[in-house]
This record gives structure tokens, C-alpha cells and sequence, in this order.
């Protein structure tokens, strides 16, 4: 007589987890399948995911008491709380975790040896993170909100990844070559590149009026677009860092 209703709940804990998951899942393979000219070993994207999991976690916290600070000095309610609140708290927050733990797993990997390397390495993380937060949503708010995780912010974090990726190959490029400075500056320029972007984002989605939804859909496509074209670029482009 239990087994029908366990059964069941069981079933329903795995579409949930399959829904938050599967998106992720996907962009993960099509990254993968992008990196045409040496496969990165399976042990290692399964690290950079774990660390992107790690990366949610850290955030939670760091975010939860960016927020409190916040909120002690601007109005809650103010349109520049909301600006403030997803630039210097959420994707400054949020970019700034992933790029540590992409950095700590993979800089010194010996596998680090190609210009792709950097978008993969960088869209694990992002992917890891973006499931883990999915999770947390679909179990939350059901999974009426699984099209637009899955159409809009899972693609999102994949899209601050590319940009970060590309800068972090050529800051791993410029390592080897002995440019310390250009080391630095493609480092900075690939995180701040994924906190406007990520920021510009959330405060589109957060402000909720007609017309910054009409800006949240410009952005995304043209967004889309140019991810699209950049690891089109970068996968065609691909060739040694020690070169």
C-alpha cells in the first residue's frame, strides 16, 4: 500500500530535479562539442561543476550580507537600491565567486593548453552554478517557472561565461609569454565584462516596468546573438596558448 504513493513522490523529486538540471545539461554538452580541436578530460569539467555549486553556496552568503549593508544605507525601495543591489551585490558577487573557483581548479592545470580551454573551463563553472540555483527556484516556485530558467536565466550565465572565458585564455596566454600586466588586465577585463553584463541583466528583470522588459528583450537577443557568434569565433579560432 505504500509503494504507490512513494513511488510517486519519488517520481515527482526526480521530474523536479531533471527540470532544474537538463538545461544546464545541455549547454554543458553543446560547449563541449564546441571544443573541437582536444576534449578536456571528464574529471576536470566534473570539478569545474562542482566548483560552480560551491560558487552558489559562497554567494548565498556573501550576497544575503551584501544586501543587509545595503539596504542600511539606500531605500529599499528606491530604483537605484535595485541598480545597486544587482551590479555591486548580485553579479558582482556572483561573477567574482565563479571566476575564484574556475581560477583555483584550472590556472595550473596542465590540461590548460588551448584558447577554447578558457570558454569551456568558464561555462562549467557558470553551468554548475546555474543548476544548483535552479534547483533551489523549480523546488521553490514549482515548475511553472521552468521555461523562463531555462529559456533566460540558465542561457544568461552561460553568455557571462563566454566573455569571461575569452578574456581568461588570453590572460593564461599572456602568463606564458611573461606579460604579467596583460595577465592582470584581461583577468579584470573578463570579470568586469561578466558583472555588467550580469548586472544589466538582473536590473532589466528586477525593475519590472513596460519599458525596461522591452530593454530585458533587446538585450537578450542581441546577447544571444553575439554569445552565439563569439564561441562560433572562438571554436573555428582555437589553437595553442604556448604559440
Amino acid at each position: 500500500m505504500l509503494l504507490g504513493p512513494t513511488l510517486s513522490m519519488g517520481m515527482i523529486l526526480a521530474l523536479y530535479i531533471a527540470a532544474a538540471v537538463v538545461p544546464a545539461l545541455l549547454l554543458m554538452k553543446y560547449i563541449y562539442n564546441k571544443d573541437t580541436v582536444e576534449k578536456e578530460p571528464g574529471y576536470l569539467l566534473k570539478a569545474l561543476v562542482i566548483g560552480g555549486v560551491l560558487a552558489a553556496l559562497v554567494s548565498i552568503v556573501l550576497e544575503t550580507i551584501g544586501t543587509r549593508l545595503l539596504t542600511a544605507g539606500v531605500n529599499s525601495g528606491s530604483p537605484i537600491f535595485v541598480i545597486l543591489l544587482a551590479f555591486l551585490v548580485v553579479a558582482a558577487v556572483e561573477e567574482g565567486t565563479k571566476l575564484f573557483f574556475l581560477k583555483r581548479r584550472s590556472w595550473n592545470d596542465p590540461n590548460f593548453s588551448h584558447l577554447f580551454d578558457g570558454v569551456v573551463y568558464s561555462a562549467f563553472v557558470s553551468l554548475g552554478f546555474a543548476a544548483f540555483e535552479n534547483i533551489g527556484y523549480i523546488f521553490g516556485y514549482g515548475l511553472g517557472v521552468f521555461f523562463a530558467r531555462a529559456l533566460l536565466a540558465i542561457p544568461g550565465h552561460l553568455g557571462f561565461s563566454v566573455f569571461m572565458g575569452v578574456f581568461y585564455s588570453r590572460a593564461k596566454q599572456c602568463e606564458i609569454r611573461g606579460d604579467r600586466l596583460g595577465c592582470r588586465v584581461n583577468l579584470v577585463l573578463g570579470y568586469l565584462i561578466a558583472v555588467f553584463l550580469h548586472g544589466f541583466y538582473d536590473s532589466c528583470a528586477m525593475i519590472g516596468t513596460s519599458g525596461a522588459n522591452l530593454l530585458f528583450i533587446v538585450f537578450v537577443v542581441v546577447m544571444y546573438f553575439v554569445v552565439y557568434r563569439t564561441i562560433k569565433n572562438a571554436s573555428a579560432h582555437d589553437g595553442s596558448l604556448y604559440y
